[in-house]
C-alpha cells in the first residue's frame, strides 16, 4: 500500500540544533528545556511531539464524526496534548502523553464514545499504542 502522504525533517545538532522540512515550512531553532538544565528559549522535541498529537487526534475526532448523526464541527473541539519524559529502568528514557479532549455540542457520553473512536483511528495513537501511556481526559461544554 503506497503512503498518503510522506513528509521529510532534517534534524542537525540534537537537543540544541535545529529542524528543517525538506519544503522549508518548518524551520525552526532548537534548545534544551530549562527543566532539564538546558537554555530554553526555543522549542524542543516534545513540544513538537504534543503539537504534533494534539492537531491529529483533533482531526481524528472530525473524521470519526463525518459518518455520524452527531457530527462535530472544527471550532467545537480543543486537544490539548501534554507530552512528559520520563527516565525508564533501563537508563534510557519513556514518554507519557495526556490528551485533555473538549467537545462542544454533545453529551458527556457520547463526547468519551467520539473521543475512543478517534483514539483507534488517530495515526499518533496507533504509532504509540502498548509503548507509551496515553491518558484521556474528555470534557464537554
Amino acid at each position: 500500500m503506497s503512503a498518503l502522504y510522506t513528509t521529510k525533517v532534517t534534524a542537525i545538532g540534537g537537543r540544541s540544533g535545529t529542524i528543517r522540512s525538506e519544503d522549508g515550512i518548518l524551520d525552526l531553532p532548537l534548545a534544551m528545556p530549562k527543566e532539564l538544565g538546558g537554555k530554553g528559549g526555543a522549542t524542543n522535541p516534545e513540544q513538537l511531539f504534543a503539537a504534533g498529537y494534539a492537531a491529529c487526534f483533533e482531526n481524528a475526532v472530525i473524521h470519526v464524526t463525518r459518518a455520524q448523526a452527531d457530527k462535530v464541527r472544527d471550532d467545537d473541539i480543543k486537544v490539548i496534548g501534554e507530552v512528559g519524559l520520563l527516565p525508564n529502568a533501563q537508563g534510557g528514557f519513556n514518554l507519557a502523553v495526556t490528551l485533555d479532549v473538549e467537545i462542544a455540542g454533545v453529551d458527556q457520553a457520547k463526547a468519551e464514545e467520539i473521543v475512543q473512536a478517534a483514539h483507534a483511528v488517530c495515526p499518533y495513537s496507533n504509532a504509540v499504542k502498548g509503548n507509551v501511556d496515553v491518558a484521556l481526559n474528555v470534557t464537554t461544554r
